[in-house]
């Protein structure tokens, strides 16, 4: 028995391809058709043939269950291996999503690996500093850092005074640090020549030789910022000032706002005093940290990933800030304000006792003349008496 199916045509099927059924094939005429499906009944047994003739030959049911099986094998081997492929495309996109996550937003010069997550800055050629990215890098490791980029070439940082306040007159230089990133107390640049500095790194002594004690590292308590500011459209609310300041200051440097004590602002000057204090003992919060991002920031550009620069809303309008001073008052007085204050004092007496005497040399030339002319109109008396 032969049954087909409708499809593309056939002229005839081929002889060899299984001899017990060919010969009752051979004279099937040319007609439509896409599979042929023969039955021969041999010795009790019923075998089927199946002619398809995408693949030119004849199928057994068995064999078609087989290639059926095979078929399916091979549709899941598929199916796993995309999924397999699919995993690992997922999986690269995490890990690049993770590598692209990995930065450090507080130090822009800082290098990320991971994951896990773990950045660094370079302190010399030799040595990485691991970061703590939740916080502001501490100050003595950042100025280690812009020396070593200066030495390579690379891009650095380009209202009143308080009574005990000092101004860091050095700038930048090489500081020796210690582990957690406190400044050393004695510091010397590279150099013969040593200095003291407080915990801000900022010297409080005379520069001398080697030698120098340094017996402990003067906490910075107090930090007084005074900020000058572009023109503005309108007059600011001085009232605002505090709050506005403090939130901008705790959003940005990570840094409790309460510690801002005191604003004053004269709006003639277009300047705003900022006064931020902590406990004389207290040596875990760094006023200097914060003070170091803030002047970079608005006297060059900025150590965040964020270039955006520190720029407070008041009442609506923007703060834009064009200079920075920075005072530092240290829980002791800086040594070298009384070495300074002696030699002021000698040299005051010393242009004192100069016009003192000179003074005294032009006294005596005008007395001495004085005499000299008293004595002359004397004689000329005694003269014409005679």
């Amino acid at each position: 028995m032969v049954r087909r199916g409708t499809g593309a045509s056939v002229t005839s099927l081929p002889r060899a391809i299984n001899a017990p059924v060919l010969p009752a094939l051979a004279s099937v005429e040319q007609q439509p058709a896409t599979c042929w499906l023969v039955q021969r009944t041999q010795g009790g047994a019923r075998a089927r043939w199946i002619y398809v003739r995408a693949h030119g030959g004849f199928f057994s049911s068995a064999e078609q269950r087989t290639t059926d099986a095979r078929s399916r094998t091979v549709f899941l081997d598929f199916y796993t291996m995309k999924l397999w492929i699919l995993a690992v495309v997922a999986a690269l996109m995490v890990v690049g999503a993770s590598a692209q996550e990995c930065q450090c937003d507080t130090v822009k010069w800082a290098s990320c690996t991971g994951p896990p997550c773990q950045c660094t800055i370079p302190l010399t050629k030799d040595i990485n500093q691991p970061l703590n990215c939740n916080a502001l890098a501490p100050k003595c490791f950042l100025m280690k850092t812009e020396m070593l980029r200066r030495s390579k070439g690379q891009d650095t940082r380009t209202v009143g005074k308080p009574e005990e306040g000092f101004v860091d007159n050095d700038g930048i230089y090489n500081p020796e640090c210690e582990n957690d990133g406190k400044f050393k107390a004695k510091q010397c640049n590279n150099t013969e020549e040593c200095w003291c500095v407080n915990s801000a790194g900022v010297r409080r002594t005379e520069k001398e030789g080697p030698n120098i004690n340094c017996d402990k590292l003067v906490e910075t308590f107090w930090i007084r910022l005074i900020l000058e500011h572009a023109p503005l459209q309108g007059a600011v609310d001085k009232n605002l000032l505090k709050s506005a300041l403090g939130d901008a200051i705790q959003a940005r440097y990570k840094f409790d706002k309460s510690l801002v004590k005191e604003v004053e602002y004269d709006a003639d000057a277009k300047k705003i005093q900022v006064d931020i204090k902590k406990d004389k003992n207290d040596t875990v919060i760094k006023l200097a940290d914060m003070a170091y991002y803030m002047e970079r920031e608005i006297k060059k550009t900025p150590m965040f990933v964020d270039q955006n620069k520190f720029a407070p809303m008041v009442g609506g309008q923007k703060l834009n800030f064009t200079n920075i001073l920075v005072y530092y008052v240290d829980a002791e007085p800086p040594t070298f304000k009384m070495n300074r204050l002696a030699g002021g004092v000698i040299a005051a007496i010393v242009v004192v006792l100069l016009i003192v005497a000179a003074g005294l040399l032009l006294l005596f030339f005008w007395n001495r003349r004085n005499k000299k002319y008293r004595k002359t109109q004397q004689t000329e008396r005694e003269m014409e008496n005679k």
